[in-house]
């Protein structure tokens, strides 16, 4: 089940239960950003290039803090 899936579930839910949710999901979000644009940084100019990423691209991204869609 994803964050997306379940907010969509919890419209019947208490709204102090609703907000709590929000926040985790959120925080699901902010955790994921961060996980890849680690894991973006680690990659060399072979598989960005695979991936359609110039280094300076990439760059942008993986600078970006966390909370920055």
């Amino acid at each position: 089940m994803t964050p997306q899936s379940i907010l969509s579930q919890a419209d019947s839910l208490p709204p102090l239960s609703r907000l709590l949710l929000g926040l985790t999901v959120t925080i699901w979000h902010w955790e994921m950003r961060a996980r890849t644009r680690r894991a973006l940084e680690k990659l060399d100019d072979h598989l960005l290039d695979d991936i359609g990423l110039s280094q300076h691209l990439a760059r942008q991204e993986w600078d970006k803090p966390f909370w920055w869609d």
